[in-house]
């Protein structure tokens, strides 16, 4: 069983996460922060995990701390789940429409962090949930995982939907990514280690 559990404490928040890459062991999110919350539950859906997050921090300030640092957490947790990533697909692309949106996530679990983030969030925030942290959190999970995350709205007009199809199809795009297939030997790169 590919799975991790990670508890992070800092002064601004705290965060527990359970991961589970092989089985759909259920989805809980509870950060306090409702669209987040639900951004969460999409990507562990779509891409099939048991995903269990509790997160506590300073929404008196806002939502930045505690979504920020759920990424980081999320991040670990993949990392730390998939071990020396023998025989996984490594790759993963998944489009996702979303009506009048279309995203698309391309991801690279290489070893090596790099985000690019190329959507144009024009309502500045959603509830009480601020877009432009959504970059943040894309920054987050892509450098802790160790990972090239590509995320990009390639047309659209309503913001909720370009967010929404950004997680639904990072969540399926991970789903491709930590896919083992029997056929690979050893990890899946020339260099013999990612």
């Amino acid at each position: 069983m590919r799975t991790a559990e990670i508890t992070r404490k800092t002064a601004e928040t705290q965060i527990k996460i359970q991961l589970n890459l092989d089985q759909q062991t259920g989805i809980n999110i509870k950060t306090g922060v409702g669209f987040f919350d639900h951004m969460l539950t999409l990507f562990a859906k779509h891409g099939r995990f048991g995903l269990e997050v509790v997160a506590k921090g300073d929404l008196e300030v806002d939502p930045h701390h505690t979504v920020e640092d759920t990424g980081i957490v999320l991040g670990e947790c993949f990392k730390k789940a998939l071990g020396d990533k023998k025989q996984i697909e490594r790759f993963g692309t998944a489009f996702v429409p979303m009506d009048e949106t279309l995203g698309r996530v391309c991801v690279d679990l290489s070893g090596r962090s790099y985000l690019i983030f190329n959507a144009e969030l024009t309502n500045p925030r959603l509830g009480s949930f601020e877009t432009e942290i959504v970059e943040d959190f894309f920054q987050a999970f892509a450098f802790s995982a160790e990972m090239n995350l590509h995320a990009e709205i390639l047309y659209g007009r309503n913001t909720h939907h370009k967010i929404e199809s950004l997680f639904k199809a990072s969540g399926r795009a991970m789903r491709q990514a930590v896919t083992i297939n029997s056929e690979i030997e050893g990890v899946n790169s020339t260099k013999g280690v990612i």
